[in-house]
């Protein structure tokens, strides 16, 4: 039998309506699965470093309280004993449910937090904040204990840790506690209207096989966690390499850098970077490559050779 060329068309459009369907399904399917699943940070055997576990939550996402909830009783027990440590011990107890507060998640612990090591204690809350910071809603992570602001060292008197993001715990994981080092970076951030700098000083906990200056440039990248000051590079840049000799440091982007970041002026994404790195001792200049070219134009500024700082393009 001889099918018409309407009829023919007609198959054709109904198959081609029933297979975008079936994608459009298939790639729901898969947000939905990808939105269901975190990673849950644990201490590994020897307490040297921490590891992660993939964990499908039963929990609805979008339940910020259940979520946690469940998280919580997670982190209480090891998946397994040889390999994993639970990051809140049963030796130290909450004294209450986490509560969130406009994107901050606290957690109040008993005086027992007192008697951790130096190590189990600093490697048990970078469990702890990289994986609440994952859930929806969270952006941050505070420490109390009995009521009390965690200080550091535990000193009553010290300086409050404050609020932790996923961003304050820079590591490898699995690498080893002993390497690592706590930092205040001077970060250059642009100001409401991109044609000026703005110094934002961060507090980071880091391992020491990373480069200071290579941490400082990735901090710029993952962008400010205050409204005050605005980011300067995409979040998309890639650093390739970072290097010194003879006093300058040079940094190597992939080709995200030139992407535009909102109203941010080529002047002030350059100076971002050469101001924030040369607060370090051993570096006077900054030289940038893309793909290692060093000389290319970013908007409608020519970048080439190195620079000094300038503290003209800084607010004051």
């Amino acid at each position: 039998m001889r099918i018409g060329y309407f009829s023919k068309n007609r198959i054709l459009a109904c198959t081609l309506v029933f297979v975008m369907a079936v994608l459009s399904v298939s790639c729901s399917a898969k947000k939905e699965d990808s939105r269901n699943k975190v990673e849950i940070y644990y201490l590994n055997s020897d307490e040297t470093g921490i590891v992660s576990k993939e964990h499908e939550l039963a929990a609805d996402p979008n339940d910020t309280h259940a979520v946690v909830m469940e998280l919580v009783e997670e982190l209480k027990k090891s998946p397994s004993k040889s390999i994993y440590g639970a990051p809140i011990s049963e030796d130290v107890l909450l004294l209450s449910d986490p509560q969130v507060i406009d994107g901050v998640i606290e957690f109040n612990f008993g005086s027992q937090y007192f008697a951790l090591g130096r190590t189990t204690e600093i490697l048990s809350r970078a469990a702890i904040v990289r994986t609440f910071t994952q859930v929806k809603g969270i952006d941050y992570v505070s420490f109390s204990v009995d009521g009390s602001p965690l200080t550091e060292n535990f000193n009553p008197k010290g300086k409050p840790i404050g609020n932790m993001s996923a961003d304050t715990f820079i590591y490898n994981v699995g690498s080893e506690i002993n390497t690592y080092e706590k930092i205040e970076l001077k970060l250059y951030f642009a100001n409401e209207n991109g044609d000026k700098l703005i110094p934002v000083y961060r507090s980071v906990v880091y391992n020491s096989n990373i480069s200071i200056e290579k941490l400082a440039v990735e901090q710029i990248i993952s962008g400010p966690n205050t409204s005050v000051v605005n980011p300067t590079i995409s979040k998309d840049t890639k650093v390739n390499s970072v290097t010194i000799k003879d006093g300058t440091c040079y940094i190597d982007f992939d080709s995200a850098f030139l992407n535009p970041t909102n109203n941010v002026s080529a002047e002030v994404t350059l100076y971002s970077i050469v101001n924030t790195v040369v607060e370090f001792p051993d570096v006077n200049k900054v030289s940038i490559s893309i793909d290692g070219n060093s000389s290319f134009k970013l908007l409608d500024f020519t970048i080439t050779g190195a620079y000094e700082k300038n503290l003209d393009i800084v607010m004051q």
